[in-house]
């Protein structure tokens, strides 16, 4: 054979192979059971779609294929002749990408692309037809003083198993086009980059609650029967927003790489109460992304009643698959963050001292038991961000983060490090003793009973050098927050300068941010000095330096005196983490109805969440 004719052989049997697998030797892929398969699949629905899918709407649709050759009359030769490249996509109706999770439409008379969920896989051999997906939102443009906008043109950028991406116009009356590009890949996540023209996109849908998570210290909820009271709502942006679809079965999870935008939610009625009708997001001209996540029960609203005062209570919904999941509770009327966890037991902190532990699981049931510190009020809200031996097939809002953002961006927003505890222990790595003044004191305590004082001299020095250090950690930690409070205070002075419209929401900041201040001068001569502290620990070595049967009485005085300093310290420390929590709640909650102060409340909760990191066990429990 003549070797020159080799690559264009290979070329022939190339392009044959294509059309075999693309299901069509000449013309349009057929629609079948085939081509909806675990790849994106781009429908042309022939004619324009009326006002709403219906089940029988696919039979016509064709599959738009990958290598637009195979449109041609004689693929093969088209494949070979130069002249044939280039070719555009024309559709004749509405562009339909379909992925193993959700569809969207492009929707050109409605001028909107239109994000639905697909029921799971039933395993027959019928794809789900239209009719039975499920509306999540709709994707458009925000136009100033309104009217109709319709979708003027579409181009297929990239047409893959791998991805489809399509360039959508749309067309404002007597404005000129805005277009953005919409991206899909296997996993159903929709990427929304928006053209330099397009700066604002409204998600019109109904969520019956709206999520800023903050990973470290509380999240912020938008919903309930509260919600409404300020319309629209101005959200303080992260790079994370969840919406949780009426229902309970289905979320939508929303992120984009850290910039300017801007969120407003807007509230209109849904099915039971007030519910999150649409999301205006600035977008800052850079990439957005959406995917959903459906499970039965994925997440859910538990209504807490007196009934639930001082007993176990377990509720009717299970976990629908292992997670981190958690809800916030008001102790002592403070929103707070609780993760569920595998065991009932007590906990103890320095403000709210020792109560029972109010959510775990039993097996897949989850319990609740409320008493006076945290009471059953209003709701409790129940939902996973993070994964915890979840599945490799379930994805969770923390998974979308790292797949849409990269790990790198996302490591610096879950910030694993930082909801670490900050160790209190000088020989944390040895476990010798609990190192706070009560464990200290009282490991000390047991040698002078036991009249071995003298002789065990070397370990009653090491315990209270463990404790000195205890001491000096608490010390750091609240001098900590007292800078964070003084510099959050000139922050809010220099604004109240220049921004006189928005004082009552600074005087609201700057009342809260005070309280750290005030709670340490209160305490200033119950908390001492680490002078103090050298000289209590020299006073009680010096005890050791002889037998006498005086010894415990004296050690018994100094003990007091270790455990009232260390439990000014204690209740001190604690007091400033719920104070930074309250403040960065303030703040988030704060400019709702106030656009202007949404950068210093989102300035003020960046703040709030650096001082949060790497608690003190005194302070909350880890993994806060």
């Amino acid at each position: 054979m003549n070797s020159s004719r080799i690559p264009e052989l290979a070329h022939i049997l190339a392009v044959a192979a294509l059309c075999a697998a693309s299901g069509a030797s000449a013309g349009v892929a057929e629609n079948t059971p085939a081509a909806a398969s675990r790849n994106p699949v781009l429908w042309d629905t022939v004619t324009p779609l009326g006002e709403k899918l219906e089940s029988g709407d696919r039979s016509n649709w064709q599959a738009v294929p990958h290598d637009l050759l195979l449109l041609e009359k004689e693929p093969l030769k088209a494949s070979s002749d130069p002249g044939y490249y280039g070719r555009e996509y024309s559709f004749g109706g509405d562009a339909v990408v379909e992925t193993p999770t959700l569809a969207a439409v492009v929707w050109s008379a409605k001028g909107c692309v239109s994000i639905y969920s697909k029921p799971e896989s039933t395993g027959k051999e019928e794809p789900a037809q239209p009719g039975g997906w499920r509306k999540i939102v709709d994707v458009s443009p925000v136009i100033v003083g309104g009217g109709p906008v319709t979708i003027s043109a579409k181009e297929v950028l990239r047409n893959a198993g791998d991805e489809i991406a399509l360039q959508v116009a749309f067309s404002p009356p007597g404005s000129r086009r805005l277009t953005a590009v919409f991206s899909f890949d296997k996993a159903g996540i929709v990427e929304v980059r928006p053209a330099e023209n397009l700066e604002r996109v409204r998600l019109s849908g109904s969520l019956a609650y709206g999520i800023v998570p903050s990973f470290i210290g509380d999240d912020l909820i938008f919903g309930g029967p509260d919600s409404g009271t300020n319309n629209p709502v101005a959200v303080p942006c992260g790079s994370l927003f969840l919406g949780l679809l009426e229902g309970e079965n289905t979320e939508l999870v929303m992120t984009w790489p850290k910039g300017k935008q801007r969120m407003n939610l807007k509230f209109g009625p849904g099915q039971t109460e007030n519910a999150i009708e649409s999301v205006d997001f600035d977008t800052d001209r850079q990439s957005f992304y959406l995917a959903v996540l459906s499970a039965p029960g994925i997440w859910h609203k538990e209504t807490l009643t007196p009934d639930f005062l001082e007993k176990d209570v377990t509720i009717q919904w299970k976990r629908p698959f292992p997670a981190e999941w958690k809800t916030l509770l008001p102790e002592e009327d403070l929103p707070t963050t609780f993760a569920f966890r595998p065991f009932k037991g007590q906990v103890w902190r320095g403000v709210a001292g020792s109560y029972q532990y109010p959510v775990w699981f039993s097996g897949e049931d989850a319990c609740y038991h409320l008493g006076k510190k945290v009471q059953p009020k209003g709701e409790s809200l129940i939902y996973c961000l993070d994964g915890q031996n979840t599945p490799l097939t379930v994805l969770t809002p923390a998974d979308i983060l790292q797949r849409t953002l990269g790990r790198q961006a996302a490591a610096g927003i879950l910030d694993s490090a930082g909801r670490k505890l900050r160790t209190h222990h000088r020989r944390g790595g040895e476990g010798v003793r609990r190192a706070c003044t009560c464990g200290c004191t009282e490991a000390i305590q047991a040698v002078f009973e036991s009249g071995q004082e003298t002789s065990q001299k070397d370990y009653i020095q090491g315990a209270l050098d463990d404790m000195i250090f205890f001491v000096r950690c608490h010390v750091e930690r609240i001098n900590e927050y007292r800078r964070f409070a003084d510099s959050v205070l000139k922050e809010v002075q220099e604004k109240r300068r220049s921004s006189p419209n928005l004082k009552p929401f600074l005087d609201s900041l700057e009342e809260i941010a005070l309280q750290i201040p005030q709670a340490c001068e209160v305490q200033k001569e119950n908390m001492k000095t680490l002078e103090y502290a050298d000289a209590l620990s020299k006073r009680t070595i010096a005890l050791a330096s002889k037998q006498d049967p005086n010894n415990l009485k004296a050690y018994l005085e100094l003990l007091k005196a270790w455990r009232d300093m260390g439990g000014a310290q204690d209740y001190v420390v604690a007091k400033c983490h719920t104070v930074a929590r309250r403040l960065s709640q303030a703040a988030g909650y704060g400019c709702a109805a106030l656009p202007d102060a949404v950068p210093l409340a989102e300035q003020i909760r960046a703040q709030c969440r650096q001082v949060l990191r790497n608690p003190d066990g005194y302070e909350i429990w880890a993994d806060y």
